[in-house]
């Protein structure tokens, strides 16, 4: 079958949104852990679109130049290959450089780069250039979130994108506007641009769907953004009679046991945690330092804990953080991610678990490559940005199992109940 879409994840919790929004519109596909080879893409062979999770968001621009041109280039044979960020587009010069992630795809690929970030399903909205995002009732401009403007690693202190990625490229951009695509010159306007890239704003499904048209009409071959250009293109397949099937719904079924695995410095995950003893999970709190100097009776403390909750309630969390950490605070999100990886594995495989839950980008990303996983396909919705996928993996213990992975902002106080019963 062929292929409509590829893209490129730039942490694993983001890249389970775009299997989400790609179900959504009945479009069959496939997320690689890891760029694939002619043997794993013929077990999924009937999809079309595919996608590889990365951990670029955390990567220097060095890494990106090594690692990036391979993972472009084994998505090629797709129309559109999209580089997936996430919608807080938190992003530095020197850590995650969504700006050198473009430049390397404007080499690897001829004609501009698309850029979309606006993505109104997570609230996540862009005008004028500009980016907002959600924090509970509140629309904040994002170098204003409080989260995302005081984030450990990439804190966003600039809202206007065009600014934002000057800082990380010198590729020339141009901006579509929301006049221009509320009053149908969105593809005028991206034609008589003189720039390398160009910004679409969006603030509604509609200017989402103008987009999408401009990209497929013009039969776009790079972009940068977040699940909104999923979501684009969708809408534009459908417009174009390219697909017609809906999903059917679909509803998660409730298991017994659940682990989460939390490395989110988030002041969401830290209501989530503090919710969680009433849903009858125990949790349990990492002592970070050890972890981080390869402490095993450290590692093994943490997972005895957690068998002990499992085995007494059938709920349990091991957390890293409670909340934002001190500004002092080193970055360790790889080491931390992949510490707590192998202790889940660990867990799963003694506990002979079927669903797990991991929240935080780079936890997700880290310590999901632990356990050894070829593939993920979307299995249900759980909450908008955050679907249940399955394994595929040829450990019996891993293949099959439920994962939910949860950036730091997302879900509701009782989210990790959520998962459990199923959405």
């Amino acid at each position: 079958m062929s292929l409509l879409y590829a893209y490129y994840g730039d942490d694993f919790t983001g890249s389970t949104d775009v299997l989400e929004q790609l179900a959504e519109g009945g479009v069959p596909a496939v997320l690689f852990l890891r760029v694939p080879d002619e043997a794993l893409r013929a077990r999924f062979a009937d999809v079309r679109a595919i996608g590889v999770a990365g951990d670029s968001r955390s990567r220097s621009p060095a890494w990106m130049e090594a690692n990036l041109p391979a993972a472009y280039g084994a998505l090629g044979e797709a129309p559109i290959v999209h580089y997936k960020t996430c919608s807080t587009f938190d992003s530095s010069p020197t850590v995650g450089s969504i700006g050198r992630a473009m430049d390397i795809g404007l080499r690897r690929f001829p004609g501009r780069a698309a850029i979309a970030v606006g993505a109104p399903h997570l609230r996540r909205y862009v005008a004028f250039g500009n980016l907002f995002a959600a924090a509970g009732d509140t629309v904040y401009r994002i170098d204003r979130h409080p989260t995302m403007s005081r984030h450990p690693v990439t804190p966003m202190h600039e809202a206007d994108l065009i600014r934002h990625l000057a800082a990380q490229s010198d590729a020339r951009i141009a901006l579509v506007s929301l006049e221009m695509l509320r009053s149908g010159q969105a593809g005028s306007a991206f034609d008589s641009a003189d720039a390398d890239a160009v910004l679409f704003d969006g603030v509604s499904m509609d200017d989402l769907a103008a987009t999408g048209a401009v990209l497929l009409e013009r039969a776009m071959r790079f972009a940068v953004g977040s699940s909104g250009i999923t979501r684009a293109m969708v809408l534009a397949w459908r417009a174009a009679g390219l697909i017609d099937q809906m999903l059917q719904t679909v509803r998660a079924s409730e298991v017994d046991r659940l682990l989460v695995v939390s490395g989110s410095c988030s002041p969401v995950t830290a209501r989530q945690i503090a919710r969680a003893p009433a849903s009858g999970f125990a949790t349990v709190s990492a002592d970070v330092p050890a972890l981080l100097e390869g402490s095993s009776a450290e590692a093994s403390r943490l997972a005895e804990a957690a068998l002990a909750g499992l085995a007494q309630g059938n709920r349990a969390v091991i957390h890293s953080a409670e909340g934002p950490l001190d500004a002092a605070a080193p970055a360790a999100g790889e080491k931390l991610g992949a510490a707590l990886g192998r202790i889940s594995l660990d867990i799963v495989r003694r506990a002979d678990l079927k669903r797990l839950l991991f929240a935080g980008g780079d936890t997700s990303s880290h310590g999901v490559a632990q356990l050894g996983i070829d593939a993920l396909t979307w299995a249900a919705p759980i909450e908008p940005g955050a679907p249940l996928v399955r394994a595929h993996a040829a450990d019996p213990a891993i293949d099959g199992l439920e994962l939910v992975l949860k950036g730091g902002q997302m879900g509701g106080e009782n989210f990790f109940e959520t998962v459990r019963r199923g959405g």
